[in-house]
């Protein structure tokens, strides 16, 4: 072998080792999918990193999620509300991962308010993207579910996905971008102010929440925008309801337990002042 065809085997190998793989060898290049702005009425949202690679087709599992991922398909800001299990994360990472492969976004921005249920975790080590990862987890996974581990992996590595905390949000100016909100119900009114005023050009904004779990004392950000902002010329608000629930019959009936005792509760403390 010559020195010449010996340095050309040992590059052609290097870069073959720096090139990110998804989970069936295939290269992910997020900018040169097939662009597909159409909207078909059957849902099958098709997710395409390579020409040669089959994806399964998104798809709703009921009408309701049938709607929100018309909705985020077509409007600028999207507000979906409702109980918990309805998959409001699902859809939202579905739609998420659709536009970033298909080109028609540059990067995908995962925020939520740090306000956690219950008791405090406590002082999480590490870096930044490290501390917010628990509150991430989630949602990476439902990313994973949709476009693959390998996909989201090289996003990750190479910013096209990226976890902000909203505090770090002043100042930025979302330009295609796809940015989830999440546990939107507790933020304060003046941080979904700041948040929605950050959108830019090409850009969609999901804001998820669900009023009823609350872990803030003071009035819901979530609830002010929403009064505030809902007759805006590309605003959505998508309400999730009971029968909505996917995740099984067993959540829907202890959702309704609980909903329906602090109901009775706050009867009860009316009537007794």
């Amino acid at each position: 072998m010559s020195r010449k065809h010996g340095r050309a085997k040992k590059q052609k190998n290097k870069r073959h080792k720096l090139d990110y793989l998804s989970e069936d060898n295939v290269v992910i290049d997020f900018h040169t999918g097939p662009h597909n702005d159409s909207y078909h009425p059957s849902h099958s949202y098709k997710t395409t990193p390579s020409a040669t690679k089959p994806v399964k087709p998104i798809q709703a599992k009921n009408r309701a999620q049938d709607l929100f991922m018309s909705a985020i398909k077509t409007h600028t800001l999207i507000f979906g509300l409702g109980p918990a299990g309805t998959g409001k994360s699902y859809c939202t990472a579905a739609m998420a991962a659709q536009a970033l492969i298909s080109a028609e976004i540059d990067r995908i921005i995962f925020t939520r308010p740090a306000v956690e249920a219950g008791n405090s975790m406590g002082f999480l080590p590490g870096k930044l993207e490290e501390k917010f990862d628990p509150y991430f987890a989630a949602f990476k996974s439902c990313l994973i579910s949709n476009a693959g581990k390998g996909v989201v992996e090289c996003a990750l590595k190479n910013g096209n996905i990226s976890v902000e905390p909203l505090a770090y949000m002043r100042g930025k100016t979302f330009n295609r971008t796809f940015v989830v909100l999440d546990e939107a119900q507790n933020c304060t009114p003046e941080e979904m102010k700041m948040f929605m005023t950050r959108i830019g050009r090409d850009s969609t904004v999901v804001i998820n929440g669900d009023l009823s779990q609350k872990d803030i004392r003071c009035y819901s950000g979530l609830h002010d925008a929403i009064s505030r902002v809902h007759d805006v010329k590309g605003v959505y608000v998508h309400e999730f309801e009971y029968e909505d629930i996917v995740r099984s019959d067993i959540v829907k009936d202890i959702i309704m337990c609980y909903d329906d005792s602090e109901q009775r509760m706050q009867s009860y403390r009316t009537e007794s002042f």
